[in-house]
């Protein structure tokens, strides 16, 4: 499966090529052993409302998105090693590039648009 994602408020892309997290494996696995994230790259896990940086190497920004899918908040550039605290209304998160989030203006309660392909 392939992942875009859009963030419909700020009329910009998040994430254009990449992958969904949707099993226990790929969800507990999700980024660990990524070395580089690039600009584009990201990661969709799901069910998801809270995540840890443990085993890996880059930080990343975690944006966490409910039902509706809209941006219920933001860890900004999570350090490797850190666990984040669960937001109950989210219900999905999306792993992207550190800085992305704040590159392209995302802020909680943005309105995104989910887009994945077999």
């Amino acid at each position: 499966m392939t992942l875009r994602v859009v963030d419909l408020t700020r009329k910009a892309t998040l994430v254009e090529r990449g992958r969904v997290a949707d099993t226990f494996w790929s969800r507990l696995k999700g980024l660990i052993g990524v070395r580089e994230l690039p600009d584009g790259d990201g990661l969709l896990i799901m069910p998801c409302n809270s995540v840890h940086c443990m085993f890996m190497s880059i930080p990343i920004d975690v944006i966490y998105v409910d039902a509706d899918h809209r941006i219920v908040d933001i860890d900004h550039a999570m350090k490797p090693w850190r666990v984040g605290r669960p937001r109950r209304q989210a219900r999905y998160v999306i792993e992207t590039p550190a800085g992305m989030a704040e590159r392209v203006g995302a802020q909680p309660g943005d309105q995104l648009r989910i887009e994945i392909k077999s």
